[in-house]
């Protein structure tokens, strides 16, 4: 039997390499005599950077960039094993888990550092990238990206506007004359799987802003410095990227990179499978086994073992899936392909034994998979 192992990264526990390695080892105690393909997947989000670089046998670059409170970090980048392809995970490097969940300051928060990374790879000679925007702390529309990019933002008075909610508060000119030349000539992915507007009540703010420590009373607000931000970009591009599927996405960061890096914003997922060329491996293959740490009404975003689970039904493939644990609505999966999902714990009690024993207990469920269905 071929068996297509495709997880993606357990958050917080276990990478989607080691997921995989662990599944492989369960199916051959079963069952040695299986054929068996590894294919790690991830979806824009945590672990996407380290999952790509590492199947395609590529590189990582550890750098030094502005983090979102200002501060100098230690952070990386990675190459593609294609050496054409760069690959950024914006959680690195704008992230919320980069500042004290305890003492949020939002109003201050960049996405500097983003450009400072943007542009090392260009540097590197890079001109393709695929940029995963999940996870950031900030709200300042991407403009302190810009801004490292060489555009020049301006206030009413003609002077520079500050970085973060102050700066965006304030815009009132984008000049892109010393805007890196290279960026013309390269190509952009943004991995998005939001589709939440740059403004109004489904906008950046208004959804994203309070986990990002903004109060019920500063929303309205810092919406209609949104608001006038995309006014302004859309009357110059004579776009609506205001109002496209996933401009508010990561703090307007989705609607900085479709007007100052012609970006196109694709499901993360998506990107992740096209370029692993997926549907391929799916050729003469009898079961897949996907998987991620919880399994939940969410998954049907065309997160990534939904979008395995898609494709292979498209192929008549069964899928089998392992996670961490079960979630609310857990089975609106079964509608997309999912055939069975296997937990390693049962209830959140059984969290930290399963994150710290999930290597046995991932093999053990795989070895299930095997013994249950096809023995």
């Amino acid at each position: 039997m071929n068996i297509l192992i495709a997880p993606q990264a357990f958050k917080g526990s276990i990478s989607a390499i080691e997921v995989a390695n662990n599944i492989e080892k369960g199916i051959i105690k079963a069952n040695p005599n299986h054929n068996i393909i590894k294919l790690p997947v991830a979806d824009g989000g945590d672990n996407t950077l380290d999952t790509l670089v590492e199947v395609t046998k590529g590189k990582i670059y550890e750098t030094t960039a502005t983090g979102p409170d200002g501060k100098k970090i230690k952070t990386k980048w990675g190459a593609l094993g294609d050496n054409k392809t760069a690959v950024i995970e914006m959680a690195k490097i704008s992230g919320l888990t980069l500042v004290d969940r305890n003492k949020l300051k939002p109003y201050t928060y960049t996405t500097y550092g983003m450009g400072e990374v943007i542009k090392e790879c260009l540097n590197y000679g890079f001109n393709n990238f695929i940029i995963g925007i999940g996870g950031s702390a900030t709200n300042d529309g991407g403009l302190g990206m810009a801004e490292a990019l060489g555009a020049i933002l301006k206030d009413k008075n003609n002077k520079p506007i500050k970085r973060g909610i102050k700066g965006l508060g304030s815009l009132n000119t984008i000049d892109l004359k010393n805007l890196d030349k290279r960026i013309r000539n390269s190509s952009f992915q943004i991995a998005c799987d939001v589709n939440n507007p740059l403004y109004g009540p489904n906008g950046a703010t208004y959804i994203f802003g309070p986990q990002k420590g903004f109060n019920s009373e500063e929303i309205e607000l810092i919406d209609s410095y949104m608001k006038n931000y995309g006014n302004l970009i859309d009357s110059i591009s004579k776009k609506e990227i205001s109002k496209h599927p996933g401009s508010g996405a990561a703090g307007g960061i989705g609607a900085a990179a479709m007007y100052f890096l012609n970006a196109k914003l694709k499901s993360g997922s998506g990107i992740v499978l096209d370029y692993l060329e997926f549907t391929k491996h799916c050729q003469n293959i009898d079961i897949v086994i996907t998987g991620e740490g919880q399994i939940d009404f969410q998954t049907i975003n065309n997160k990534a073992p939904i979008a395995v689970a898609r494709i292979a039904k498209k192929h008549r493939i069964p899928v089998f899936a392992i996670c961490g644990i079960l979630g609310k609505d857990y089975q609106k999966v079964y509608k997309e392909g999912i055939k069975k999902i296997y937990p390693l714990c049962n209830n959140e009690k059984d969290i930290e034994y399963s994150i710290n024993n999930a290597n046995k207990l991932i093999q053990d469920k795989a070895y299930n998979i095997i013994k249950d269905n096809f023995i």
